[in-house]
């Protein structure tokens, strides 16, 4: 999963692309609102965390304006206004929740995988498809109940599979799944981490359509 970081300090931005980077997501950072827009007409990404107090543009007019082009792309604003009116204009602005700073970081990772999840139309906490179970709670991978090892790699480009069979994801796509900006991007990088998924889940979990990318089937 790819996700967008929007965070002006540099203290806290730091940590938070450690932490997240540790949860095996592929991140962007930017600092100020203007940046913030820019990547996201540019890039397609998987939930955007978003702070408030943005330098050259409001995190608020980020939000609306990502809004009224009529992108869904999950939003999770993290910031330090905690007025009530701060989080009802939050909300109204079109953000799909709302956790104020200083937060715990278990409960901001729980929040996220909520979000993601409710953007595949998931409403249980973990994927399963043809015995295969992906859970991102706790990063456990099945298979007939059997644990599996998955790299984190392995995991990131399956995970959007899995949580939409039949769905085919562009070599391109998956590789967004996969790196941030300043990852270097092996050329059979994708064919590399599809291998190792089907030498330990099946080879016929994910199938390759030809010209177009992967899937799982339905």
């Amino acid at each position: 999963m790819r996700l967008l970081l929007v965070e002006d300090d540099a203290m806290i931005g730091e940590a938070l692309l450690d932490l997240l980077r540790a949860a095996h997501y592929a991140v962007d950072w930017v600092r100020d609102g203007a940046m913030a827009e820019t990547a996201l007409r540019d890039e397609t990404y998987d939930l955007v965390l978003l702070d408030l107090g943005l330098p050259r543009r409001d995190g608020l007019e980020v939000l609306r304006s990502l809004r009224a082009r009529g992108v869904r792309t999950p939003v999770l604003v993290a910031t330090a206004r905690d007025a009530v009116a701060d989080r009802v204009a939050g909300l109204d602005a079109g953000a799909d929740d709302y956790v104020v700073k200083p937060y715990d970081t278990d409960e901001l990772l729980a929040r996220i995988r909520a979000l993601l999840r409710r953007g595949d139309g998931t409403a249980g906490p973990a994927y399963s498809h043809r015995g295969v179970t992906l859970d991102p709670a706790t990063r456990v991978a099945t298979r007939d109940g059997a644990p599996v090892v998955l790299s984190a790699r392995e995991w990131a480009v399956l995970e959007p599979m899995l949580a939409r069979p039949g769905v085919i994801f562009s070599r391109s796509q998956l590789e967004g799944k996969l790196y941030g900006w300043k990852d270097d991007v092996s050329s059979n990088a994708v064919e590399v981490y599809i291998h190792g998924v089907r030498k330990k889940l099946g080879a016929e979990l994910v199938q390759t359509v030809r010209g177009l990318g992967y899937m799982v089937p339905r």
